[in-house]
């Protein structure tokens, strides 16, 4: 078989089918030739957001901005794409609006290593989603809610030390990510991002969180295990949080990783996409990204998309929630950093 580079997307999938990397046709003609579209323009050291934007833009979405932010160590291009549903709040309906965010500290560690690393799966996962929103509507279709998508470009993002295998860093902090990428217009937010330096959710593929909402970890969704079902013809998987985990970086406390670190400057629901693996793998590590698996994930966002903008899945119970809040009252200090 050629390089990739020597073919189009398409022929790319046909090939890789043929040559029996692949279980089953369908994940050809759903998402996967978007993410190998998406792979191939991150893993570069010279991709900017702009890069990303462009491309987004060709396919017909006209609402996407970039933001240059510096921080300590370096820069990194803040990305956000808002594609209007048929009844969504863009058009004056009011269907609800989810949240899609690839979150990462850096698809690249350069000059430390060469190439894409790891921990870009979640930039890669949300991105693959908007250029098949894009694409489906190019052919006729859309969905009935508004999706807004972000997450931010950084070829050359620093690594810092973490147990059982290093974390990558960021040029900016968690606060900066947070503002910039969660909108107040979303309803719901999705947070995809690479969870394969632990030692408890450890099979590959992908796998979901239970709902947080206003440091609350409340019960996983039943509609969206249903869907989770669906997308991989397989049990659901679930990542095991706690309690650490939807509290703010920079309280001195263990974390999994940035997964849920959205819900801490937010209101509204937040359900984790853990893109995951059988051993800790470290997210400063290349040739790790496995496009099959972010295809299911990518390709599971989209389905939850689809059905959130119907009112047909829910991230959690408003009964419920409703007698938990009046039995035992708010945990938004879980929000915050805490006493100092």
């Amino acid at each position: 078989m050629k390089h990739p580079d020597t073919k189009t997307p398409k022929e790319y999938c046909h090939h890789i089918l043929k040559d029996g990397l692949l279980r089953s046709p369908t994940l050809v003609y759903t998402m996967l030739k978007q993410v190998i579209e998406v792979m191939d323009l991150l893993d570069s050291a010279k991709v900017t957001g702009r890069d990303v934007a462009d491309l987004i833009k060709s396919r017909g979405i006209k609402d996407v901005t970039i933001k240059t932010i510096k921080g300590e160590k370096g820069s990194t291009d803040f990305i956000k794409i808002k594609i209007p549903g048929t009844s969504g709040k863009m058009s004056g309906g009011d269907a609800p609006t989810l949240g899609v965010i690839g979150r990462l500290g850096g698809i690249g560690a350069r000059p430390e290593q060469i190439g894409l690393v790891s921990d870009a799966d979640g930039a890669v996962t949300a991105l693959s989603v908007a250029l098949k929103l894009a694409d489906m509507q190019g052919k006729g279709d859309r969905l009935l809610g508004d999706v807004i998508l972000a997450t931010h470009i950084c070829p050359d993002a620093p690594t810092q030390p973490h147990k059982p295998v290093p974390f990558m860093g960021s040029p900016v902090d968690i606060a900066t990510m947070n503002r910039h990428e969660i909108d107040p217009e979303m309803d719901a937010v999705l947070s995809i991002d690479t969870t394969k330096g632990n030692r408890v959710a450890n099979w590959m593929g992908f796998a979901i969180t239970p709902t947080a909402k206003e440091g609350w970890l409340l019960r996983i969704s039943d509609s969206l295990l249903d869907i989770m079902e669906t997308v991989t013809g397989r049990p659901p998987k679930v990542c095991p949080i706690t309690t650490q985990d939807i509290t703010p970086y920079g309280n001195n406390l263990h974390h999994i990783n940035s997964l849920m670190q959205p819900t801490t400057a937010t209101d509204k629901p937040v359900v984790g996409i853990a893109i995951t693996t059988e051993v800790p793998v470290p997210g400063c590590g290349t040739g790790a990204s496995h496009p099959t698996d972010i295809e299911q994930a990518a390709r599971y966002c989209l389905e939850v998309a689809k059905m959130y903008g119907r009112g047909l899945c829910s991230f959690y119970d408003q009964e419920e929630w409703r007698n938990i809040t009046e039995r035992y009252g708010a945990l938004k200090h879980l929000q915050t950093l805490g006493n100092q």
